[in-house]
């Protein structure tokens, strides 16, 4: 029989709470030996060592049931989320770390203020480990919304879609808040099915200020924005590289081409024909990224805070980056005419644009000019400027030709051609919004994406090679499941997609080139992303399927991407070019690595598209009754989802308003279908839009169809439903006599006396 303190360690060393029959089935305790058992336990219980839970659990004094409600309380130094149980008000709780994936496997990487259902394992230092089982709408803050003064108090509207409700802010809770303004707010304790109490904690800024809409983002997703004491004092330290041991590529007129407001500068490239006879046609390349291992080794403050962040994020007004500034767009960035550190690789492909052979070397460069990709694409269609002129025949000509070669191989490969532009905010100089609109896509953008892919591809396939470890980027083919789905959407919209096929990028490809048009083709595109499996890191190979290719990894943005820095430490490490590359407890954890990152990856996505949104219905918000060309997206029973052709803006048509009858909502063919009329909305239908309600705070907009779909009349459709009809009586039946009225006799003999006088 066990003792009285085996019974407890036992308890203690469990990581979720136990019953009698685990203590019993543990020890092999059966039978009359039970009430041994409940003797020691009713004791321990009795001296304060355990306690016992809803389910006659028990667990040491303090522990945590086995599945809770907790709360995201802040980020630890290494960028990992620490919650708290809900109701631990301000005692002392145990520290609550997160799993890498939750109890489906999916990673996650839940910000500061969310609210979760829990599974908790108790680990041996006391602390616990948290598997998500779901999200909460509920969220106890800090809760990101805009303040409204009402009377004496306020309201604070949150700008989480998801929260409903808005919150009461007493005076005297309320920091000064004023109306209009951006705030976070704690949850007070208070009734669950009132409106919540809360208190501000911060004062963000004006929602009208183009600044306060990316700070939302910022808060509402943990976005880390500032960096600590140690990071900064490193990156300051840091100093210009001599040339030393590296190769001299400072003779060869390298450039870099970027957006017009690009904030770093991380790739250079350069090409030249072949000089070897037995490759007539061929040509080499030169792609040079920035050598950011040299400045941020591992184990420094620089590395962790790196790691922490996984990723820079732009925003349209501002970028919060994933190294200081004096890294990222200083010592870092190719800037033209200075001296600057990269890691480069050279490669040579014959007239068919398919590498024959590449290599590696560490390089000292001196960018002969800092291009934008209308610049480039300018100077290449025979109208140089300035800056491009003396560079035209020489530097930029040899770049497109060299392109021409890598188009002829890249056709035959067949990657996934979607078409997916991206939406433009304008600023003017006055710092307000100006436009959005679409972004020009040139030929030079589509040059630096092959130059990039096939130099991804050399640093993946040397680390293959070699059998070092590699954080690949891997994209794997959609599931079965959504290629069903697409292929019931697009079969209403005429395009043939035949089940059960081996799906390949060219089988995607082909149903692109089924699109009559331009904007055809881009909802297309993006039903066609929508079935796509989500691209991710890792250390196990298991290829890109959108690109078609085997070996791939990111190598060209180090400045940005943590996965990018690995890749070039490992390089390093490799090829032996330097004592910084690659350690081997870092290689030892590169899956954890590569689920943190992609999920960083994630949240990087949907904080600037929801920003985009913002800054989008801002630009709309004095526009409210104009009418819009727009093409149905999305269609749910809630009505029709519609992007604007203009600018891409997204905004939802409620069912309630789309006319004279009540519409059933078809899912399998993706359409509402009027139950009186027959009168049918499809996907990819073309509908004139009237612009009717603008959310800033939400991103959200609302649309009414206006009859005619050819944007001809701008008439508004009714909203309210007819009277039902009641079938007609025959004639005989109408007509009735007209009944006499009658008193009653008591009224009728006075009524006679007084007449009689």
């Amino acid at each position: 029989m066990p003792t009285k303190e085996q019974v407890r360690a036992f308890i203690e060393e469990s990581e979720t709470p136990v019953g009698k029959r685990e203590i019993g089935k543990a020890f092999n305790i059966k039978g009359a030996d039970r009430i041994y058992l409940k003797k020691i336990l009713k004791e321990l219980v009795e001296e304060g060592e355990l306690e016992r839970g809803r389910k006659r659990e028990l667990a040491p004094v303090g522990a945590l049931p086995s599945v809770t409600v907790i709360e995201v309380d802040h980020l630890n130094d290494d960028g990992e989320a620490v919650a708290r149980p809900i109701n631990a008000g301000d005692s002392p709780s145990p520290v609550i770390h997160f799993a890498r994936t939750d109890n489906k496997g999916r990673a996650h990487a839940p910000g500061v203020g969310d609210r979760l259902l829990a599974r908790l394992n108790r680990m041996k230092d006391g602390s616990y480990e948290a598997r998500i089982i779901r999200h909460l709408e509920a969220n106890t803050g800090p809760v990101l919304g805009v303040y409204t003064k009402v009377g004496k108090d306020g309201r604070v509207q949150p700008t989480n879609r998801k929260l409903k409700k808005e919150i009461i802010v007493r005076d005297e809770n309320s920091l000064g808040a004023q109306s209009g303004e951006v705030v976070l707010c704690d949850i007070l304790p208070g009734k669950i099915h009132a409106l919540p109490e809360g208190r501000v904690k911060q004062r963000v800024g004006p929602m009208d200020d183009a600044a306060s809409l990316s700070l939302i983002a910022i808060h509402a997703h943990g976005i880390p924005d500032e960096f600590n004491d140690a990071t900064i004092k490193e990156a300051l330290a840091a100093k210009p590289v001599t040339l030393g041991k590296r190769t001299d590529l400072r003779g060869l007129p390298l450039l870099t081409i970027d957006p017009a407001d690009a904030r770093d500068r991380d790739d250079a490239i350069w090409a030249a024909a072949d000089d070897d006879p037995k490759n007539k046609g061929g040509w080499q390349v030169i792609v040079a990224i920035a050598d950011v291992a040299h400045y941020v080794t591992h184990g420094s403050a620089l590395d962790k805070e790196a790691r922490k962040r996984g990723n820079s994020v732009y925003f349209p007004d501002r970028v919060v980056p994933m190294l200081p500034h004096e890294l990222s767009s200083d010592l870092c960035s190719l800037h033209e005419n200075v001296d600057r550190p990269v890691m480069a690789v050279q490669m040579w492909f014959d007239a068919e644009g398919n590498k024959l052979r590449h290599k590696f070397m560490r390089g000292l460069i001196r960018s002969v000019a800092s291009l934008t990709y209308a610049q480039a694409q300018a100077a290449h269609d025979g109208q140089p400027d300035d800056a491009t002129e003396a560079l035209r025949d020489e530097v930029i000509e040899p770049l497109f030709q060299a392109f021409e070669a890598l188009k002829k191989a890249r056709a035959k490969r067949q990657p996934l051609d979607l078409d997916l532009p991206e939406r433009k905010i304008e600023f003017g100089d006055d710092g307000f919004i100006k436009a959005v609109h679409k972004k020009e896509r040139f030929a030079a953008h589509l040059l630096i994406e092959e130059f990039m892919i096939q130099a991804n591809v050399s640093a993946a396939e040397t680390l293959v090679k070699m059998k070092r470890p590699c954080m690949f980027r891997v994209h794997e083919p959609p599931s079965a499941e959504k290629l069903v789905g697409l292929h019931e959407t697009l079969a209403e919209m005429n395009i043939r997609f035949a089940k059960g096929q081996v799906v390949t990028t060219a089988s995607f490809n082909r149903i692109l080139a089924q699109a009559d048009n331009e904007i055809d083709r881009e909802l297309v595109s993006s039903l066609v992303l929508r079935s796509q499996s989500q691209a991710v890191y890792s250390p196990e190979n298991l290829h890109h399927f959108g690109l078609h290719l085997s070996n791939y990894a990111h190598f060209t943005s180090p400045i940005r991407r943590y996965a990018d820095l690995l890749i070039h430490r490992s390089l390093i490490a490799a090829l032996k070019l330097g004592t910084d590359g690659l350690k081997e407890e870092e290689a030892a954890a590169f899956t954890g690595i590569g689920t943190d990152i992609s999920a960083t990856e994630r949240r990087a996505m949907v904080a600037e598209r929801e920003t985009n949104d913002r800054f989008t219905a801002v630009f709309l918000a004095n526009k409210v009754g104009e009418i819009f060309q727009a093409k149905v997206s999305g269609v749910t029973r809630a009505g029709l989802f519609l992007s604007f052709d203009d600018t891409g803006a997204d905004a939802l048509v409620p069912i309630s308003t789309l006319g004279n009858d009540f519409f059933n909502f078809d899912q399998d063919k993706h359409r509402l279908v009027g139950k009186r009329t027959g009168e049918t909305f499809r996907l990819a239908d073309r509908l004139s839009v009237r612009l009717r309600e603008v959310d800033i705070v939400t991103g959200s907009m609302i649309a009414e169809v206006i009859d005619g779909r050819d944007g001809g009349d701008a008439k508004p459709r009714s909203t309210s439903l007819p009277a039902p009809r009641r079938a007609a009586k025959p004639n005989a039946e109408r007509k009735t006599k007209k009944k006499k009225r009658t008193l009653p006799k008591g009224k009728k003999r006075a009524l006679r006396r007084k007449e009689q006088g």
